[in-house]
């Protein structure tokens, strides 16, 4: 007796029975995803929702195609607005995309049971064929989510520079800059000068970049034709700070003191930005130039800070030191810096002023016999004399 024909399945029934094994493929693929996948069964239960969430999206997109695969294939976005946008903060394109593999892999494996005789191939070419739309599609969802992240991360920066830069010190500031990815490791500084003319966002971003190498943590900010750059680390941040001095402009550049944390560098900026502002008044000056070197100048301009550290640096240890070292520094300058001259009007051997002077050096860690600290000095003796005839 001869055997019974082979019934005959039509593409439509083919395409139902696909249908009537979406839930099967699904809950296939989240056990994989909850054996094999590390980083899943780490995230947080609603995370671990959501991306269920998007592996059903998926599966329920690849079956609306697969139904009619001349189409340009659609819900392949759509399967990725099913989480919230945050998602993207939790699981990078790369998880994304071996959770595609996975997905593609449930279906193959499972196209024998799926697909009616005869059909397996067109199943299992037609999950290729879609997982590379979806592989697509996850890339442009995290380019979006990188471009908006982006925008927001140079306003957030903008708004830190600014506060620095108005003399915010408060936490909030270490909290604005943890949002941008600063580590908090190290200590920090400002650094400020003169912006080139061809930094558009794409080369600050690069600058970001290369600051970033130098020092570890690093803000950008441009203030009209100014470039501030807020440096954070645990290696020497001055070095880092010379390594871009190719990044600015001509002009000078001031390098604000070192401050314990990003919470502080409003110290620093204001220092720098006092340096930045006194520099021309010294036109021999390095480049660049630490902000304490530029005291004497910065008092010049009403630095009421510059005024208080040369007093109390330099003013006060030397009227507490044993030895007539003030006096004898006094009349060293008043002299015309002349040893013999200084000598004669203190009665004392010239030998015995040189000694002197290099006690003031030790006290003060200004040297009296270069010309540029002795300026310095001086400007503090002037101050220290201000601030007693002043005191009742």
């Amino acid at each position: 007796m001869p055997s019974p024909a082979p019934t005959t399945v039509s593409r439509g029934e083919n395409i139902q029975r696909v249908r009537d094994g979406l839930g099967m493929l699904t809950a296939a693929a989240m056990r994989r995803l909850d054996e094999e996948v590390p980083w899943y069964r780490q995230l947080p239960a609603e995370d671990r929702s959501y991306v269920g969430l998007v592996a059903q999206s998926g599966i329920n997109a690849f079956v609306s195609w697969f139904a009619d695969p001349t189409q340009t294939p659609h819900g392949v976005g759509e399967m990725f607005a099913a989480a919230p946008p945050e998602l993207t903060r939790s699981i990078s394109l790369q998880h994304t995309l071996q959770l595609v593999r996975i997905m593609v892999d449930v279906v193959e494996s499972h196209s024998d049971q799926i697909a009616a005789p005869g059909y397996e191939r067109e199943l299992r070419e037609a999950v290729l064929r879609y997982s590379r739309e979806v592989a697509f599609s996850a890339a442009e969802v995290y380019a979006r989510a990188a471009e908006v992240r982006g925008a927001w991360d140079a306003r957030l920066e903008a708004l830190v520079v600014d506060a620095l830069l108005r003399g915010d010190d408060d936490d909030s500031i270490r909290s604005r800059v943890s949002a941008l990815g600063w580590s908090g490791r190290g200590q920090a500084l400002v650094v400020v000068g003169e912006a080139t003319s061809k930094l558009d966002d794409v080369r600050t971003a690069e600058l970001r970049r290369v600051a970033r190498r130098a020092a570890g943590d690093a803000l950008v900010g441009i203030h009209g034709d100014r470039l501030v750059l807020v440096l954070g680390g645990e290696g020497d941040l001055v070095a880092a700070a010379t390594s871009l001095l190719g990044r600015f402009g001509p002009g000078p550049v001031v390098i604000g003191g070192v401050v314990p944390d990003v919470s502080a560098a409003a110290r620093s900026a204001r220092a720098a930005l006092a340096g930045l502002a006194a520099a021309p008044a010294w036109p021999q000056a390095p480049r660049p130039v630490l902000a304490d070197d530029l005291l004497p100048e910065r008092v010049l301009i009403g630095d009421a800070t510059a005024r208080r550290t040369l007093v109390t640096q330099a003013y006060r240890p030397l009227q507490e030191a044993t030895g007539s070292v003030l006096e004898t520094l006094s009349a060293y300058l008043g002299t015309g810096r002349s040893l013999e001259a200084a000598a004669r009007r203190l009665y004392v051997h010239p030998n015995t002023v040189r000694y002197r002077l290099r006690k003031v050096s030790e006290i003060t860690g200004w040297d009296p016999l270069d010309a540029r600290e002795s300026f310095v000095l001086q400007m503090a003796l002037a101050l220290g004399q201000l601030d007693r005839a002043e005191r009742p």
